[in-house]
């Protein structure tokens, strides 16, 4: 193995566990494609966003803009906020999570057991998406005060740049072999900052976007949707790192189809967060018209224990008018189907 991607068999900090996680081949087909998941959730916090999060604090200390004892601001909906709050008691920073209630729950509470200070920009008993509201406040808190800093994710070139290793990973893991590689889009770090170095191991791999409806980085309409911590709601500008010259298709999935390929995937023994539902069904559904022994990788940006009050809970989703049974039946028949080759 690379020496680079090895890891030692005892570490001192829990920020020495990020990466090097697994890949599962969740299907194939008659003609010898598969689909592959890089399970993104094996990384301390349940999360791909902690690497990007390590990555945003240390090039900060290497330009001078943290002081020893300083505060880190972040927007957030809870995944980078828990990379920040784990990189932050770590190297003795305080860490100011700006929120709404949009967030899963379960990710506020663990933010605020690992340290955090929450400060919310909207009222409790709305769970109303408010990007653009958090991203003024968390720039307002840090203004003007030189020991604080705001990592501002949707634009911090190293947000991209703590992807790198996704590649490294995956070229080595596949010796080389990946075709198409199927992500959501947020902030863009995880699919441009991973296609970038892509791009030089494997100049051939084809990259897929994926954004809920109502997002707009591939274009309207605007609305509402209830996949967390994807997606450029209406009013939020795109964020920086967003490069369409590195997705090669960009697509939307509904949060129905969505949350739909959650729960039938669950049925399989694997629980995936909402947006990694969405990238999965995307992957499932372009698998079979792809040449034979084609290999799809979907990132997996987490895991799906932290939505088990809201995606896998019944009445959550009848409540919204996503409940599909139907739906999820078709997932499940496609997956029985390739699951059996």
């Amino acid at each position: 193995m690379n020496e680079a991607l090895a890891r030692p068999a005892v570490v001192t900090r829990l920020s020495e566990l990020i990466g090097r996680t697994p890949l599962l081949e969740l299907c194939r087909t008659a003609t010898g494609s598969r689909l592959l998941l890089k399970l993104e959730m094996f990384n301390p916090t349940g999360s791909a966003k902690i690497r990007m999060a390590r990555q945003m604090v240390l090039d900060a200390e290497r330009r001078g803009e943290l002081p020893p004892g300083g505060r880190i601001v972040e927007s957030t909906s809870g995944n980078t906020g828990l990379g920040l709050a784990v990189v932050a008691a770590e190297r003795g920073y305080a860490f100011t999570a700006v929120v709404d209630h949009h967030a899963c729950a379960d990710k506020l509470r663990a933010m605020r057991a690992l340290g955090a200070e929450l400060v919310y920009v909207t009222d409790g008993g709305t769970d109303d998406l408010a990007t653009a509201a958090r991203e003024e406040l968390a720039e307002r808190l840090a203004h003007g005060r030189d020991d604080t800093v705001f990592t501002e994710q949707h634009n911090n070139p190293s947000n991209g740049t703590g992807y790198a290793s996704v590649a490294h990973e995956l070229h080595e893991a596949l010796d080389g072999r990946l075709d198409v590689l199927v992500a959501a889009v947020g902030t863009g770090g995880s699919l441009c900052g991973t296609a970038r170095e892509l791009r030089r191991l494997l100049p051939g791999v084809r990259t897929v976007g994926v954004e809920p409806e109502g997002s707009t980085a591939f274009g309207p309409p605007a609305h509402d949707y209830y996949q967390s911590g994807t997606g450029t709601p209406a009013g939020a500008p795109l964020g920086a790192l967003v490069d369409f010259g590195l997705i090669d298709e960009g697509v939307k999935v509904g949060d129905v189809a969505a949350f739909a390929t959650c729960r039938a995937v669950a049925r399989t023994g694997l629980l995936l967060g909402g947006s990694a539902g969405g990238v999965v069904h995307e992957a499932l559904r372009r698998l079979p018209a792809l040449p034979p022994g084609s290999v799809v990788v979907a990132l997996v940006n987490d895991g799906g224990e932290k939505y088990l009050d809201t995606v896998f809970d019944d009445d959550w989703m009848a409540a919204r008018g996503l409940l599909a049974p139907a739906t999820e039946r078709a997932v499940d028949e496609v997956l029985a189907e390739l699951r059996g080759r």
